[in-house]
């Protein structure tokens, strides 16, 4: 799951492999955004670092993607992400049941949906992120 300036991307994979976090990078997030990814911002796992040969690595240099990392031991610095992360099992997962795999991945692109499209966030002025977005770029420099 990436939250991009109130943006929510996310998606279901079989583990937290650095192949998983290529898959999701290039499939939920490059593939779906209308704007340039210039830099990701994770914690500290494995599945985020490593050498030039490391999948997600590699997809971001492929893709001149900046990497950032959440301070090691300090919690706060990841606190948007575990924020988004409950916003998504309250407001999406503890509130469906799913019949299968791809019921359960439908249901999810439809949660997104909703979430960056349809809902009022109160953080942005109870503009939808998708407002948010065209806003910026709708707007001369």
């Amino acid at each position: 799951m990436i939250f991009q300036e109130n943006f929510m991307h996310a998606g279901i994979y079989p583990d937290k492999s650095q192949f998983s976090a290529a898959e999701f990078l290039r499939w939920d997030l490059l593939e779906q955004c209308p704007y340039t990814v210039e830099c990701t911002y994770s914690d500290n796992g494995r599945e985020y670092k490593g050498t030039s040969e490391h999948a997600f690595v590699e997809m971001c240099l492929t893709h001149k993607i900046n990497q950032k990392f959440t301070k090691p031991a300090c919690p706060q610095t990841n606190g948007k992400a575990e924020r988004v992360i409950r916003t998504l099992m309250e407001m999406w997962h503890n509130q469906e049941e799913f019949i299968s795999s791809d019921d359960r991945k439908k249901k999810l692109k439809r949660f997104l949906n909703y979430y960056n499209t349809v809902k009022p966030h109160k953080g942005i002025n109870g503009l939808t992120p998708y407002e948010v977005l065209e806003n910026y770029f709708n707007t001369e420099v």
